[in-house]
């Protein structure tokens, strides 16, 4: 990191997202309550799967550690943001933006092996019943989110040992509330094309790859229950595509930026609102709400008192 002062750039002005300055107040307090969502939403679950038994289960145990990574997810950007929100002069350091871009890929890495993950369980879950215990065993479990830490970090630094030594000389503004590979790129100075080749190869296909996947588990679990309820579909299909949105809604940015054609047009930091404020509070929505088991788990803890305490 020592060669990082070789930039003559020693800060970077975010543009972060227009508007008068009431637009700005009224985002401030959207994103205020947004973020506030995603930490106690997503603390409640982490909260409910530590201390009701009954969640000690691999199912939980995945989506605590989601939770975990969508408030870690969210941390990245969305503080910055509205601090930004309410400041004229929105800058960043060199070294700060190199470091947010490094955190959010570590894991948005994690984030998507996690996914994966939870969606084996499910597969294993339904479609193989008889075999689900001895394969989504508390080693299998822990192994898979050793495997996303690894992954993320492996993730993020084969692309930012790359691009972090790349020369800084000016101009220094980015269109965006938040620092990432392919507007940085965007304004180095040098030729960026063999990078922004890097960055897409990389980010690209692994979110490309973890797409179809996770829709094709969707789409195996819809014909196993199919083959397995007379075609009535119904249940399953309901169940599920609450959690085929929000995968939706997650890889759509990332394909945008990453796939199609390294797009960096002023409407990719308003998707990306999405990843970083949006998914983040819907999955406690989506896991806890539309879950039985989570709300028998509300109502004992509630009825101890711990609960309403926390949440």
């Amino acid at each position: 990191m020592d060669k990082l002062n070789d930039s003559v750039v020693s800060e970077f002005v975010l543009l972060g997202l227009s508007g008068s300055s009431e637009m700005r107040v009224f985002l401030t307090l959207i994103f205020c309550l947004l973020y506030l969502g995603t930490i106690l939403g997503n603390l409640c679950i982490l909260f409910l799967v530590i201390f009701d038994s009954h969640l000690h289960s691999p199912m939980y145990f995945l989506l605590a550690n989601l939770s975990l990574i969508d408030v870690g997810f969210s941390s990245t950007t969305i503080p910055k943001m509205i601090s930004d929100l309410l400041s004229e002069y929105k800058v960043i350091s060199f070294r700060g933006c190199m470091a947010q871009i490094c955190f959010i890929h570590i894991i948005g890495g994690v984030e998507m092996v996690l996914l994966i993950a939870m969606a084996f369980d499910r597969y294993m879950a339904i479609c193989k019943p008889l075999h689900y215990l001895k394969i989504m065993s508390p080693k299998i479990c822990v192994s898979f989110v050793i495997t996303a830490w690894v992954t993320g970090v492996i993730h993020a630094m084969s692309q930012f040992i790359f691009i972090a030594h790349l020369p800084f000389c000016g101009p220094n503004k980015i269109d965006s509330f938040y620092c990432d590979f392919p507007r940085i790129i965007k304004l180095a100075c040098t030729d960026g094309y063999k990078y922004e080749f890097i960055v897409a190869a990389n980010s690209g296909f692994m979110t490309m790859g973890t797409f179809f996947l996770l829709i094709l588990s969707y789409v195996f679990i819809l014909v196993t229950v199919w083959k397995h309820s007379s075609g009535d579909l119904s249940k399953a299909f309901v169940t599920l595509s609450a959690h085929i949105t929000v995968v939706v809604l997650y890889f759509t940015p990332c394909m945008f930026l990453y796939v199609w054609h390294f797009s960096t047009s002023s409407l990719d930091k308003y998707l990306f609102i999405v990843d970083f404020a949006i998914t983040p509070v819907l999955n406690p929505a989506i896991y806890t709400l539309r879950n039985k088991d989570m709300k028998i788990a509300m109502k004992r803890l509630s009825k101890r008192g711990y609960y309403t305490q926390f949440c």
